[in-house]
């Protein structure tokens, strides 16, 4: 045999090999660079709409590995802040960096959702005719147009994968339920999870607890809680004991701007906060 023959014969071997794994079939990594900053950096940020002033002149920074918590009154700006983040909106004029490479503003939703931002909305979107495994499969990071091909060696990595998000999530038992019969609160768990599988550096969670037991918000938090560190976590949210439960900093925004933010006692402290927000007649919110 010559030498050319070898060293194919050898490269065959390789490529055969069933715990072989393929780069271009791994999931995709965050590239987010924060070696010399915040993960998420908005400065001077503003955006109007038919002469209303959604964002005005919005600073904000976030952490890498941070849990922050915003709040503030209807039309406040936070959604829209959430839309400019992940490039829904563009705003009219400011700075959105994720980490010290990426301007946001650059780039579309589905760039900006690969470079590792996830968002999840208030409704649960999941596939509702699939069981809480197949609902993961389908949000796996990755093309799914080769899995059909994969190596014995991929398929128990993913596999382990889906196990770890199940076992985060809290629905290990579930995993061959139905979406659609999932409890209000599984279904935003099995949502989170979506996410998860995509291997996000940061997570925009808009008002999770909305409609859930009071079981099932204390398990929403010890969730979130627990993915903080792993990921920077931004949770949008009006209940302010599940805010106080799991808030280690609070930004609270009014007419599109930062009002205040601190910690929760801070905030919940300030005269302005109490004025505009907490003590506007919201008895439960106070």
């Amino acid at each position: 045999m010559s030498l050319i023959d070898s060293t194919r014969v050898d490269r065959l071997r390789e490529l055969a090999r069933p715990d072989r794994v393929f780069d271009f079939m791994a999931p995709a990594q965050s590239p987010v660079d924060v070696r010399h900053g915040p993960i998420l950096y908005l400065e001077d940020v503003s955006v109007s709409f038919d002469g209303f002033r959604a964002i005005n002149q919005l600073d904000l920074t976030i952490d890498d590995g941070e849990l922050r918590c915003i709040i503030g009154p209807n039309g406040a700006g936070k959604t829209t802040m959430m839309d400019i983040i992940t490039g829904k909106t563009r705003p009219d004029h400011g700075q959105v960096w994720f980490g010290s490479r990426h301007n946001l503003l650059t780039l579309d939703e589905p760039q900006i959702a690969n470079l590792g931002v996830g968002r999840k909305f208030q409704k649960p979107t999941v596939f509702e005719a699939l069981d809480v495994t197949e609902n993961l499969e389908l949000a796996m990071a990755g093309d799914r147009r080769v899995w059909k091909t994969l190596l014995a060696r991929l398929d128990r990595e993913g596999q382990a994968r889906i196990d770890e998000v199940l076992e985060t999530i809290g629905l290990t038992a579930a995993r061959y339920r139905l979406a659609g019969v999932l409890s209000h609160g599984q279904k935003q768990w099995l949502e989170i999870g979506m996410l998860l599988m995509q291997r996000p550096r940061l997570l925009l969670v808009d008002e999770p607890v909305a409609g859930m037991t009071e079981p099932e918000m204390h398990r929403t938090a010890d969730l979130l809680t627990r993915l903080a560190g792993q990921q920077s976590v931004v949770v949008v949210e009006h209940d302010m004991g599940f805010v106080r439960a799991i808030a280690r900093r609070v930004t609270v925004l009014h007419q599109g701007s930062v009002l205040a933010e601190g910690t929760m006692d801070e905030v919940a402290s300030d005269p302005r906060v109490i004025e505009v927000y907490l003590g506007g007649g919201d008895e439960e919110a106070a």
